[in-house]
């Protein structure tokens, strides 16, 4: 099977693989063109300092992860929705005795005695506390000490070698190039926002216009000004009680310091369904989650209209599980979080990458102090995620382990939808790419996001009811504050079940931009898959109701309804549908979606892409129509 990576697009993008000639001893691994926004080589670092030097194996199998995933998946597959234990699938993808032992040998020949190399318990990870100066002749590099405008600092390297010998084993090295250090607060004062690279709450939360709302506009003639459940339901006919919720679960992923108010959760169930006044949310808290105390829509505005919808949307009858992970402190990444889901991802190409996730325990004043979360949490069958990176943020490598482990739980029967983003063509805070890989408000190459761009989880676009329309006439790209993110990925490879409709999209209404500013070789993964609406969303905030919008608001209106079409499912004793792109994308599900022809995803200083007849990179295949949907995901075995 091919790989899930792009061949032809790394040089682009600021960090790349390249080889020496086939005799040298040495090849060079990884390296990054540009320093990151925001950084600034500080000083060198102490030779004699120590790091956590780590070494990621390559695991068995990964060639064939697409086909497995598709065999469970597929329509047409026989063995369609015969989902995978945890077991079979940390069985499957454990790393090869061959490829622990090449890198054992070569760091005793190179003078590092044996009981100071630790290896991880699935095998997928070889480690020793290292000094710098160890490190620097090991990988044939030159560690500095880079300093951030937050005052943060971090470690890292230009470039790093490895032996030819070693191609085939090591994915990866730790602390080397990767860059995405988490940040703390502005040295300014604690009233400043908190900005962390390292987690996925940077620039992807919900947007508003400002203000309260001195009037609730709750019928349907007023849904292009206000968007309220009523709006939604009746926009997708999505009307259905739960009839097994004990044996089905919906999972919201919140990262801290992002957390609801339960008075607000209560001030938005008292005007839009009573039953959940007094209602919360199943916390689970995940390396020291904990709800934040303090009061703002930076800290409140994602968490409340997630949960304000999701629990609305699918009942009280249905417990809607919510993931609190990271600590106030530290933070997190989405490596945390499935860290807790699946123990074998803590080792999985070397777990967790200090650089990019939070590292507990948390030896920082105030951190959690506990283990770190590891296989600890069953997942939910469907999760919702409203937060994202741009692709451009992390490394290849790192994109593609954590990729991968959404595939392994696709394999396990677990459904993904992640927000596409809002800025468009642009990336998250507006950067788009510069020609060296870097990234700036004043870059012209289209920069899209992920997790969206990984072919194993559903991303989720954004649509609105415009001005003086109603829930009965077609919705257009979301146009109001924010744009649907969308576009083509530089990192992944075009997916099978996703070729025709790309195809068809670049075929009849190709986009007139030079080749040079967007992907345009029709082999990389497209994004979003489908869209909801995200304008105009009502929420109880801080004691008071506001607007909002975002893919942030339409991606846990989707996961309801999938949770909804899961009930049904398990109800006749099926499974759950797990990874649902295959299907979505089959010509037996083209007219379940409301196609969406009016609108743009603008950015990079240009009108973005038009939506089309079909898929199209702002709003994917469309918005759901429910009814439709239940009746062929019931269909299916």
């Amino acid at each position: 099977m091919r790989s899930l990576l792009l061949p032809f697009i790394c040089l682009s993008l600021g960090l790349a693989v390249y080889s020496d000639p086939v005799l040298s001893r040495s090849t060079l691994h990884e390296r990054r063109s540009h320093i990151p926004s925001g950084w600034h080589v500080s000083r060198k670092h102490h030779l004699s300092a120590t790091i956590p030097l780590r070494f990621a194996l390559i695991q068995s199998n990964l060639e064939n992860l697409e086909e497995l995933l598709y065999d469970v998946s597929h329509p047409d597959s026989p063995n369609y929705g015969k989902h995978w234990s945890a077991a079979k699938v940390a069985s499957t993808f454990a790393p090869s005795r061959t490829s622990v032992d090449a890198v054992r040998d070569w760091l005793l020949e190179s003078g590092i005695e044996a009981h100071r190399i630790k290896l991880s318990p699935s095998g997928g990870w070889l480690e020793f506390k290292a000094t710098v100066q160890e490190a620097e002749e090991l990988l044939h590099t030159s560690y500095d000490v880079y300093g951030h405008e937050t005052g943060t600092e971090h470690i890292a390297c230009e470039s790093y070698h490895l032996p030819e010998h070693l191609l085939p084993h090591v994915d990866f090295v730790t602390p080397t190039v990767h860059f995405d250090a988490k940040l703390s607060k502005r040295s300014g004062g604690d009233n400043q926002p908190l900005k962390n690279v390292g987690q996925p709450s940077s620039g992807n939360g919900p947007k508003t216009a400002g203000g309260s709302l001195s009037e609730i506009l709750d019928q349907l003639e007023d849904c292009d000004k206000q968007i309220t459940p009523v709006c939604l339901r009746a926009l997708y006919g999505f009307e259905y009680e739960p009839m097994v919720p004990g044996n089905n679960s919906y999972g919201i992923v919140e990262y801290s310091p992002q957390a609801y108010r339960q008075a607000d959760l209560d001030i938005f169930a008292k005007k839009f369904c009573s039953d959940l006044d007094g209602v919360s949310p199943n916390m689970v808290s995940i390396d020291g989650g904990s709800l934040n105390p303090q009061e703002s829509f930076a800290v409140n505005g994602e968490s409340n209209l997630d949960l304000e919808y999701a629990m609305n949307l699918v009942t009280k009858a249905q417990n809607v599980t919510l993931y609190q992970v990271g600590d106030l402190v530290e933070g997190a990444s989405f490596n945390n979080f499935l860290d807790a889901l699946d123990g074998a991802y803590c080792t999985f190409e070397g777990g967790d990458d200090p650089t990019q996730d939070g590292v507990y325990p948390d030896e920082q004043s105030g951190g959690y102090t506990g283990s770190e979360d590891c296989g600890t949490v069953k997942p939910a069958n469907v999760i919702s995620t409203s937060y994202g990176y741009n692709e451009a943020d992390l490394t290849r490598a790192y994109a593609l382990r954590q990729c991968a482990e959404y595939a392994k739980l696709g394999l396990m029967g677990v459904t993904f939808v992640f927000s596409s983003g809002d800025n468009g063509v642009a990336g998250n805070g507006d950067n788009c790419l510069n020609p060296d890989g870097s990234q700036s408000a004043s870059g012209k190459i289209f920069n899209p996001t992920f997790p969206s761009t990984c072919p194993y989880v559903t991303s989720v676009g954004a649509t609105q009811v415009s001005p003086n329309k109603t829930v009965y006439d077609p919705e257009s790209a979301c146009e109001q504050v924010i744009y649907s993110s969308g576009g083509f990925s530089n990192y992944f490879a075009l997916p099978d079940y996703q070729k025709d409709a790309v195809t068809s999209y670049l075929k009849n209404t190709p986009p007139s931009y030079p080749s040079s500013i967007w992907n345009s070789t029709g082999k990389s993964r497209a994004f979003p898959d489908i869209a909801a609406n995200g304008a105009n969303y009502v929420i109880a905030l801080d004691g008071n109701f506001t607007l909002v919008y975002g893919t942030s608001a339409s991606t846990p209106v989707v996961g309801a309804m999938f949770t909804m079409v899961n009930d049904a499912r398990i109800a006749l004793g099926k499974g759950p549908i797990g990874f649902i792109n295959p299907l979505i994308y089959a010509a037996n599900f083209s007219d379940a979606f409301n196609d969406i022809v009016n609108g743009t995803n603008p950015g990079c200083g240009t009108l973005g892409f038009n939506t089309s007849h079909g898929w199209d990179p702002v709003t994917g295949l469309g918005t759901p129509n429910f009814p439709k949907l239940l009746a062929k995901w019931i269909a299916m075995p």
